[in-house]
């Protein structure tokens, strides 16, 4: 199970297993703020509660990340693996203007694409094939772009992201 980490602004920092949030609050070095109902941790000394948030003891300034770095991960989750050209699942990234033709990896020239549109479209670009992107291909914003484990945020941390966005 993860746990996310607040800093004592109650910034998101990150998400760790529920062993290194436990580890922290054992040091004191956070304080549980929300755990597992029915769900505790049982050791050969004790039984703890299993911790869904902490809050660091001390205040850790979150970093003002400018740019986000780009990945073929990070595209797919960008386009919500969604094709850009058609609509359909994605599970490979294509390049709008091709790199034979001094296409970048950039955020704003690497879109999620299935594979049927990305081997039709081989080396031309979109308006070659008479397509049309669904969205215009931007760098994704938000401090969950830049917090390691966000990806997959459980429900109950939703009260703590919402200041994230």
């Amino acid at each position: 199970m993860r746990t996310l980490v607040l800093n004592a602004g109650y910034e998101p920092l990150a998400v760790v297993s529920f062993k290194r949030a436990l580890l922290l609050v054992m040091n004191q070095k956070a304080t549980v703020i929300l755990h597992e109902e029915g769900n505790p941790v049982h050791g050969t000394s004790g039984e703890w509660d299993r911790p869904s948030v902490i809050l660091l003891s001390r205040y850790v300034r979150t970093p003002r990340v400018h740019s986000v770095p780009v990945s073929r991960r990070g595209v797919l989750r960008r386009d919500e693996h969604r094709c850009a050209y058609c609509g359909r699942s994605a599970a490979t990234i294509d390049h709008v203007l091709p790199r034979s033709r001094g296409g970048r990896d950039t955020w704003e020239n690497l879109v999620a694409c299935c594979l049927r549109c990305n081997n039709t479209k081989g080396d031309h670009t979109p308006a070659e094939m008479g397509w049309s992107l669904r969205f215009t291909p931007r760098m994704p914003q938000g401090r969950g772009w830049v917090v390691r484990g966000f990806e997959r945020p459980l429900p109950q941390w939703n009260e703590y992201l919402s200041t994230a966005a």
